[in-house]
């Protein structure tokens, strides 16, 4: 395998890292918003129900947003800009964006009409409790609208990210929190149904999402017009790559719904374990394979319209590396500290320790599954930055089944916990296959490299535990003190082991957080 060259590599750490900046800044307003909804609501019916309903517009918004149709969109827009045409680049974006915003619209009135019937589907076992399901109508046709101003974001973002602009596109969804966050600390006491103003309040979170990115599309010159060309070729190119790759990229979120509709047949407080526990797998998801794989997607897409193999599967080897090093001390660690990280950021007011179980229990179950789920982030954008749209699809098809299979058969038996563990089977098998099929197409992807990456990593992780394990068995105090400073101990003794071990991605990781 040829390595790419030095700047593409300094390219794909120094966009990782700001997204991973901003990723970090915007969850830790989550997490500071997840802890406030906790307080002020628990973890019971009303947070069941409004969890479900914030899942019917969020799953479309990862389906056809942040998705299948940003990664059809981003290898187009970028071709164009590869080969200089940079009017056609701006008219292609523009003509999407009107085509987009007309069919979002349809969508979104087409939510509220029907919310009762989406609402069934998606938490059918609700009916059992007819206030519950009446309010979870409610609430959805509330925050419908939010997927389509999230929508226009992604699309917006997609074409930030292809002139180099990594930073605020992901800090811009930090917006819910900020928006939910103001309504908790200022608004709550004014609403005699304070469940309905934290709806509206998402829904403005979705358009202070969008609106944030305008000054920047400004300064490119690719604000937003409105351009009626259904006819384009490149609009028609994006929607027939968009209905596969609603189930190439989308599986896991499939697998959501289906696990919000096995969990509300569960014990009361399922459906809100299943948020909170996913919650926090997403933290270090989103802090280092999200950011990873968005950043490597621009330069996966350029080095394939180039016809550039090497630098192609080079950055792809280097993207699946930093993955790995930096996913498997997180997992290593939710699965020793999540009881503890639960009881700090959530058993507070109304939340309480029965629902801490419930959340651990997913937890873990999760947790088990964090390298798959980064892996399969880089190995789908690597497919799509070949334009290849339909071997995502057959092996997401595959994954859903095993993950339905998984709900129906660990339920019964394990609950909540369950239905994560289902989840994390069917992401093993999809990165498994996914890699698999990449390296026939490709040829050797550095294999060697990237089982050295991992057994290292694993070592190091022993020292990680180690050192853990001494902070919370000697050091007396409560979580608060206990879950920071264990944390710290614990990415010291992976560090300095890396170190020791002089892993070459620790060099990399160490560009990737300065820049």
């Amino acid at each position: 395998m040829i390595p790419p060259p030095a700047m593409s590599l300094k390219k794909v750490v120094r966009h990782a890292g700001l997204v991973s900046f901003a990723t970090l800044l915007s969850r830790v307003l989550g997490y500071a918003r997840d802890a406030l909804l906790a307080s002020a609501f628990g973890g019971g019916h009303l947070t069941d129900a409004f969890y479900a309903a914030f899942r019917i517009p969020n799953l479309l918004r990862r389906i056809l947003g942040e998705g299948p149709l940003t990664s059809a969109f981003v290898p187009l827009f970028t071709q164009h800009l590869e080969k200089g045409e940079r009017l056609e680049a701006k008219r292609f974006f523009q003509t999407l964006f009107s085509t987009l915003a007309v069919l979002l619209t349809v969508l979104v009135g087409l939510g509220i009409l029907f919310a009762p019937q989406i609402t069934h589907l998606i938490a059918w076992g609700f009916h059992a409790d007819p206030a519950k399901f009446d309010l979870t109508v409610r609430l959805s046709r509330v925050m419908f609208p939010f997927l389509l101003f999230v929508c226009l974001a992604a699309i917006a973002s997609g074409a930030l990210n292809s002139l180099g602009h990594f930073f605020l596109p992901a800090l811009a969804p930090a917006m819910l929190s900020v928006a939910e966050i103001g309504f908790v600390v200022f608004l709550i006491k004014r609403w005699s149904r304070p469940m309905d103003g934290l709806a509206w309040s998402a829904l403005a979170g979705g358009v202070l999402h969008f609106a944030v990115l305008l000054p920047l599309l400004s300064r490119e010159n690719i604000l937003p017009r409105w351009r009626w060309e259904p006819q384009h070729p490149e609009i028609r190119r994006v929607g027939l790559a968009l209905l596969p790759a609603v189930w190439g990229l989308s599986a896991d979120q499939i697998n959501a719904f289906f696990d919000t509709l096995c969990a509300s047949f569960l014990v009361e407080g399922s459906v809100t374990a299943l948020y909170n526990s996913n919650r926090l797998v997403q933290f270090p998801l989103a802090l280092f394979g999200i950011a990873v794989s968005t950043a490597a997607l621009p330069s996966l897409s350029a080095a394939a319209a180039r016809g550039n193999w090497g630098e192609m599967k080079g950055t792809l080897n280097l993207s699946l590396r930093i993955v790995l090093f930096s996913i498997l001390p997180a997992m290593g660690g939710l699965l020793i500290l999540g009881r503890p990280v639960v009881e700090l950021l959530f058993e507070h007011g109304q939340f309480t320790p029965r629902a801490t179980l419930l959340t651990v229990s997913a937890l873990n179950a999760f947790a088990l599954g964090l390298p798959a789920f980064a892996a399969v982030k880089v190995l789908v954008s690597a497919f799509y930055s070949l334009k290849d749209t339909g071997t995502p699809v057959r092996v997401a098809t595959l994954c859903i089944l095993v993950n339905m299979a998984g709900n129906v058969a660990f339920m019964g038996r394990w609950g909540v916990g369950g239905l994560a563990f289902a989840t994390t089977l069917a992401s093993l098998v999809n990165a498994g296959v996914l890699l698999v099929l990449l390296r026939r197409r490709l040829g050797l992807l550095g294999g060697r490299r990237l089982a050295k990456t991992f057994l290292q990593s694993l070592v190091a992780c022993g020292a990680m535990t180690a050192a853990v394990f001494a902070v919370l068995t000697l050091l007396p105090g409560g979580r608060l003190a206990q879950v920071p400073l264990a944390v710290l101990a614990g990415a010291l003794a992976y560090l300095g082991t890396a170190r020791a071990m002089r892993m070459e991605e620790l060099s990399h990781v160490g560009g990737f957080f300065r820049k």
